[in-house]
């Protein structure tokens, strides 16, 4: 059986990945995630689930090791994590009524032989029409601060949204399972 790593430290990606019949551990990647320049959210999403396969894959020879990363757009603009309750409520009220695209890239990297192999899911989600009562109700009960786009889709954040558009509903919360599964059958494993 294949040694597979999870470069990341998330309990919800790690209980995502949970779902498929495999045995993995998790390792934590240490890598810049700031956007470069003009980067487009897509691009992101991408460029640092490699870096953090590759981060990984430095302390963990002979392992597959599986990189994430998610990037949010609204209205042309960049999503960031917000770091603060002030900059989640502007970030929210920014979102109230609209439209926000999620990019979330997925890589499965060998580190025995330096073999990438990565997938993007975009899922689009559309915010209801939200008064700042109601955003700070939100905020109260979650505190969102280190998430893109200012919410926990796999907690309260649900209630925030009209509709959600996507391929995989695991995508938005941070790792397309369905995307990792055609990654994983690449690399010559049998799912199911």
């Amino acid at each position: 059986m294949q040694n597979i790593v999870l470069a990341s430290s998330s309990k919800y990606r790690r209980q995502i990945l949970d779902k498929l019949p495999l045995t993995f551990t998790c390792c934590a990647s240490a890598i810049d995630e700031r956007p470069l320049p003009d980067e487009a959210p897509s691009s992101l999403a991408l460029r640092l689930a490699i870096a953090k396969a590759r981060s990984v894959a430095q302390t963990h020879p002979q392992h597959w090791i599986i990189g994430s990363d998610q990037a949010a757009a609204c209205d042309g603009m960049l999503l960031g994590k917000p770091g603060d309750r002030e900059r989640a409520l502007q970030q929210l009220k920014h979102q109230s009524g609209k439209k926000v695209t999620f990019y979330t890239g997925v890589c499965l990297l060998d580190s025995n032989n330096g073999t990438i192999k990565t997938g993007l899911d975009i899922c689009h989600v559309y915010f209801k029409d939200l008064n700042e009562a109601q955003l700070n109700r939100y905020l109260d009960r979650e505190q969102p601060y280190d998430c893109a786009g200012s919410f926990k889709a796999e907690g309260y954040g649900i209630a925030l949204f009209r509709k959600i558009e996507g391929e995989d509903p695991n995508a938005l919360i941070g790792l397309p399972l369905i995307k990792l599964i055609d990654l994983l059958t690449q690399f010559g494993m049998t799912i199911p």
